[in-house]
C-alpha cells in the first residue's frame, strides 16, 4: 500500500529533484498534495516553481497550495545566490501551465491530516518549518494523525547559512522549534549526510542521457555555475535523501538523538545542537541520519527517474 504523504518545499533545485523522485514513485508513495514555503526563494517563486516540476513531472492531478510568506518571527533570507534569481537556475523550464489550488497551505495541511486515519500521513518538509509549526499550533489535534515526520535540515558540524547553522533551520528557527517539540517521530537528513550524497560524473551524466525532459533539466541544474564557499566541489542532493528514505531505507543509517534548536538573535541562531552521544540524559526527539550508500542511492535514483515521461 503506498504510503500517503504531504512535500512542503521551497524549489530550490535538489527540491527539484525530490519532487520528481516521488512524482515517479506513484506505486509506493500517495502523494496527497505539494505546499509551498519561502526559503530558498520566497514563497511566490516557490509556488510558480512547484508548479513548473508538477508541469514537468506531468503530475497535474497532485495539488499545489502556496503557503506562508515569512518565517513566524524573523524577517525572511534567501538563497538565490545559490539557486539563482527564480530558484532553478539551470533547469530550463518555461512558466508553469497551471495555477496553484486555492486555499492556504497550512488549511490544506490541517484539513489532510483530519481527513486521515491515526499515524496515517508522513509530513515530509524540504525547507524551513514556517507551514509545519502553524498547522501544529492552529490544530494540535492533527498530531496523532501524523505517522512521522522526515525532514531535511539541520547539522552536527559546520552550518551552511552560518558557521553554526544549516539553511533551513536559520532560516525559521523559531518553527523548527515547534517542529521539534512536537512529540511526533522524526526523520532528521542533515547536512553531515545531504554532503556525502553527491553524484558521479558518471551518474550526472547517465541522468541527461535518460531521453526524457525530466533527466534534461536535472542534468542543467546539476551541472550549473555554482558559487564557491559551499564546502564540497559537487552538488550534494540534501533534499532527495528524504523521498530516497522513504523507497529504499536500507541505504540509510543513524541514531535516536534528542535534538535541540536554537533560537536566540546571535551567532548561532538555528543551531541544531544534536546530543549524539546522550550526555544530556534527554529523551530522544529525532532519528538523526548520519551515514548513506552514496553510489547506490543514485543509482536506485537513475533508475526511476528514467520512469517519468
Amino acid at each position: 500500500m503506498a504510503e500517503p504523504i504531504i512535500i512542503d518545499t521551497d524549489p530550490g533545485q535538489d527540491d527539484a529533484v525530490a519532487l520528481l523522485l516521488a512524482f515517479a514513485s506513484r506505486d509506493e508513495l500517495d502523494l496527497r498534495a505539494v505546499t509551498t514555503v519561502p526559503g530558498n526563494v520566497p514563497v511566490a517563486q516557490t509556488t510558480v516553481n512547484a508548479l513548473r516540476i508538477r508541469d514537468l513531472g506531468r503530475a497535474t492531478s497532485i495539488p499545489v497550495y502556496q503557503g506562508a510568506e515569512a518565517p513566524l518571527v524573523v524577517a525572511l533570507e534567501t538563497a538565490e545566490f545559490v539557486c539563482g534569481p527564480d530558484g532553478l537556475a539551470g533547469a530550463g523550464l518555461p512558466p508553469p501551465a497551471s495555477e496553484a489550488a486555492p486555499g492556504h497551505a497550512v488549511e490544506a495541511i490541517i484539513a489532510i491530516c483530519r481527513a486521515a486515519r491515526a499515524d496515517g500521513i508522513t509530513l515530509c518538509p524540504l525547507g524551513p518549518l514556517t507551514n509545519l509549526a502553524l498547522a501544529f499550533r492552529l490544530a494540535p489535534d492533527i498530531l496523532p494523525k501524523i505517522r512521522r515526520i522526515v525532514m531535511m535540515g539541520g547539522a552536527i558540524g559546520l552550518g551552511n547559512m552560518t558557521p553554526a547553522a544549516e539553511f533551513n533551520m536559520h532560516v525559521d528557527p523559531h518553527a523548527a522549534a515547534v517542529v521539534f517539540g512536537a512529540g511526533r517521530p522524526i526523520v532528521m537528513f542533515g547536512l553531515s549526510v545531504t554532503l556525502q550524497a553527491i553524484a558521479s560524473h558518471e551518474q550526472i551524466e547517465r541522468i541527461g542521457a535518460l531521453g526524457n525532459a525530466a533527466g534534461k533539466a536535472i542534468h542543467g541544474m546539476l551541472t550549473r555555475p555554482r558559487p564557491g564557499g559551499l564546502g564540497t566541489a559537487g552538488h550534494p542532493m540534501h533534499d532527495p535523501c528524504v523521498i530516497a528514505f522513504l523507497l529504499w531505507p536500507e541505504l540509510f543509517s543513524g541514531r535516536d538523538c534528542f535534538v535541540a534548536v536554537e533560537t536566540g538573535d546571535g551567532p548561532l541562531r538555528g543551531r541544531t545542537t544534536i546530543d549524539w552521544n546522550g550526555r544530556l540524559k534527554r529523551e530522544p526527539n529525532a532519528h538523526v541520519v548520519a551515514t548513506v550508500e552514496a553510489h547506490e542511492l543514485f543509482e536506485h535514483m537513475i533508475a526511476r527517474l528514467a520512469t517519468l515521461p
